[in-house]
Parts: structure tokens; C-alpha cells; sequence
């Protein structure tokens, strides 16, 4: 070794030795610390001291103002404010102040604020404000502020601010504001301001202000203030003032908008509005409608009537001109319904129908057809649960292949409605 490295190494060990032997005031500098394990140091564990350079195997101290690097672990039983470096873990009993790395876990008792980076956990015991990223979990006892990245999960036991993703789950006790990523789940006990977005399910106890975005649902217990956009289905236990959109909607009051194929709201008097195959309410009438025909020779369908609006989804067979001895369709109708004397009353609808001839091309006849039609239809009351209706309407039958027109007829029919 160069003479001058000895050199150092003597002043350093004695500086250390000096300042665990002299007499520790509350304002005094420890100092320099180099330790090999817990009691094995040039500087010892006391209530006033503060080190400012540490270096060691496990090091124990009380305070730290400057750098600690340490092979396996360092402790500071008060405050740290600086850079503390260890192959597995650094421990602060009170708040923490600046940067933390460590191959393993960080843990605060108290505050961070600063950068806690860790391969597997950190732990703040209240509030954490700055950037925590852990190889698996990222935990704040009360509050984060900040950014917060885990490779599995992030819990903030009040609230979050900023920017939280999860590998797996985004977890806040309280209210959340920013954007939350959680790679399968999203959950915030209370109020969620801003962005969720999960590889499955978001779920805001009270209320959402802003967006949730994921393929299998979005969940809020109370209002809806923004958009929930979902590959299945939303849920509002209270009043979207905003819209839903996704195959399946229900809220208990609607102010805003749902769009999917089902939709449904409680409270039958909201003054929202509803757009899908099918709309459900308290007062909607669920009718089985039965019907023959010119163009079609049986038809049988479910009807959904709010008020004087209604859709009908159903099926039937023996479509015209389709070339086949057995051929099926199913058919979607949105219509009004006004209601006339005498127990008469007056519809009409616009539908799209699919054809299928369950056969393969032959005298020019495609497999697959579509038709567009529109109706008039008179309906007349026969008891609360039975009426009958006939009419007339138009028919126009497409090639898919090339939205050509194959058929264009008028249409005749007349069936019953049960209740």
C-alpha cells in the first residue's frame, strides 16, 4: 500500500476514535464512523451525535448528515439527510431526507422525502414525497406524494398524489388524485381525482373525478364526474353526471349518458340519457313479441318499451329468396310507440336483420345476407296482457361481399304481443 492511502487510513481511524471518545453535546458533529458490526465502530450509538461520513460492513448510528455506504445494512435509530448505500437494507427510525438505495428493502419509521429505490420493498412509516421505486411493493403508512413504482404492488394507507404504477395493484386507503396504472387492479377507498387505468378492474369507493379505463370493469360507490370506459362492464352506485361506456352500464341515477348494449338505471325518472340494443329502467315492460309474414315467416322476439320508446331483439326463419329449404335470421329494431283511442295505438321502427342460409353458394345465392327495413305498425289492446298488430313496411336485402342490393320487397305482417 502507498504510503499517503496508510496515511489517510490513520487520520480517518483517528478522527473516529477522537470523536467516540470526547464528551457529545446536542448540536455536535460526530463525525466520521467506520464499522464492522454494532459496536465494533470508531464512533458510538448516542442520542446527540451526527455522522457525516460512515463506511462500513453494518453500521448503527444515531444520526446522519452526509453519506453512509455500508455492504450489508445501516441504521440510523433518529434523522438521515444525505445518501445512504447498502447491499441489503437501510433503516431509519425517523424521517429520511434525500436518496436511498439498497439491494433489498428501505424503511422509514416517519417521513421520506427525497428518492427511496430498493430491489424488493420500501417502507415509509407516514409519508413518502418523492420517487419511491421497489422491485416488488412500495409502502406509505399515511400519504404519497409523488411518484411511486412497484414491480408488484403500491399501497398508501390514506392517500396518493401524483403518479402510482403497479405491476399487479394500485391499492389507497383514502382519496387518490393524478394517474394510477395497475397492471391487473386499481383501488381507492374513497374519492379518486384523475387517471385509472388497469389490465382488469378499477375500483373508487366514493367518488370518481375524471377517468377509468379497463378491459374487464370500472366500480364507484357513489357519483360519476367523467368517463368510465370498460371492454365489459361499469357500475356507479350513485349518479353518473358523466358516461359510461361498455357493453353492460348500470348506475342508480343517470344524468349523463350511457352507451353499450345494455344500459340500465334504477331510478326510472333521471333525466339522462340511454343508447344501446337495450335499455332498462324500474318501469321498463318486458313483452314477448310474436309475429308472420310476406318476407319473413315467423318471428319471435323480446321487446323492451320505455315509455314510448322500445327495441326488440329476436330471431326467426323462412326469409324469402334466400335459396336454401332451412335458413335462419336474427334481427335488432329501435322504434317509438304513440298511443292513439280506443286502445289503439301506432309504431314504427328501423331494424337491421342477419340472414344465414346454412349453405354454400349455389344459383347465385350468397351464404350471408343483411336487410335493412323500416315499419308502421297498429297495435290494438286486447286485456293488460294482450295486443294485436299488423302492418306494413319496406325491405331491402344486401350481399355482404359487396353491399350490392339483392332483394327489395314490401313488407307485410301481423302477430301478437304478450305481457
Amino acid at each position: 500500500m502507498k504510503k499517503n492511502h496508510i496515511t489517510l487510513l490513520v487520520l480517518l481511524l483517528t478522527a473516529g476514535a477522537l470523536s467516540a471518545q470526547k464528551p457529545h453535546h446536542r448540536n455536535s458533529c460526530g463525525g466520521i464512523n467506520l464499522s464492522i458490526w454494532k459496536g465494533i465502530a470508531t464512533q458510538r450509538i448516542d442520542t446527540v451525535s451526527s455522522t457525516w461520513l460512515n463506511i462500513g460492513l453494518v453500521s448503527y448510528m444515531n444520526r446522519l448528515n452526509g453519506l453512509s455506504v455500508n455492504v450489508l445494512a445501516n441504521a440510523t435509530r433518529t434523522n438521515a439527510i444525505g445518501l445512504q448505500v447498502s447491499g441489503i437494507a437501510n433503516v431509519t427510525g425517523e424521517s429520511m431526507q434525500g436518496i436511498q438505495l439498497a439491494g433489498i428493502t428501505n424503511i422509514n419509521g416517519d417521513h421520506l422525502r427525497g428518492i427511496s429505490l430498493s430491489g424488493v420493498v420500501n417502507i415509509s412509516g407516514d409519508k413518502a414525497q418523492g420517487l419511491m421505486a421497489g422491485g416488488l411493493v412500495n409502502i406509505s403508512g399515511e400519504a404519497m406524494q409523488g411518484i411511486s413504482l412497484g414491480g408488484l404492488l403500491n399501497i398508501s394507507g390514506n392517500k396518493s398524489c401524483g403518479v402510482q404504477i403497479g405491476g399487479m395493484a394500485q391499492i389507497t386507503g383514502g382519496n387518490s388524485s393524478g394517474i394510477s396504472l395497475g397492471g391487473l387492479l386499481n383501488v381507492t377507498g374513497e374519492s379518486m381525482n384523475g387517471v385509472q387505468m388497469a389490465g382488469l378492474l378499477n375500483i373508487a369507493g366514493l367518488k370518481v373525478n375524471g377517468i377509468q379505463l379497463a378491459p374487464l370493469g370500472n366500480v364507484t360507490g357513489e357519483n360519476l364526474h367523467g368517463l368510465q370506459l370498460s371492454g365489459i362492464g361499469n357500475l356507479c352506485g350513485g349518479t353518473v353526471k358523466g358516461v359510461q361506456v361498455a357493453p353492460f352500464n348500470a348506475s342508480k341515477r343517470v344524468t349523463g349518458l350511457q352507451i353499450g348494449l345494455v344500459n340500465y338505471r334504477k331510478d326510472s325518472l333521471s333525466r339522462g340519457a340511454q343508447l344501446g340494443l337495450v335499455n332498462l329502467t324500474p318501469r321498463t315492460r318486458y313483452q314477448l313479441m310474436m309475429g308472420v309474414g310476406n318476407n319473413s315467416t315467423f318471428d319471435v322476439g323480446a321487446r323492451f318499451k320505455n315509455h314510448r320508446w322500445f327495441t326488440i331483439l329476436g330471431m326467426g326463419t323462412g326469409y324469402r329468396h334466400v335459396g336454401s329449404k332451412f335458413n335462419a335470421s336474427v334481427f335488432y329494431r329501435a322504434g317509438v310507440e304513440y298511443p292513439l283511442a280506443g286502445g289503439f295505438s301506432l309504431s314504427g321502427d328501423l331494424g337491421y336483420r342477419h340472414i344465414e342460409s346454412f349453405s354454400n353458394k349455389h344459383h347465385g345465392h350468397p351464404k350471408s345476407l343483411y336487410a335493412l327495413q323500416g315499419r308502421l305498425q297498429l297495435h290494438y289492446q286486447l286485456n293488460p296482457r294482450l295486443s294485436l298488430f299488423a302492418g306494413s313496411g319496406y325491405s331491402q336485402t344486401r350481399r355482404y361481399d359487396s353491399g350490392t342490393p339483392f332483394d327489395k320487397s314490401a313488407l307485410l305482417e301481423a302477430g301478437v304481443v304478450l305481457f
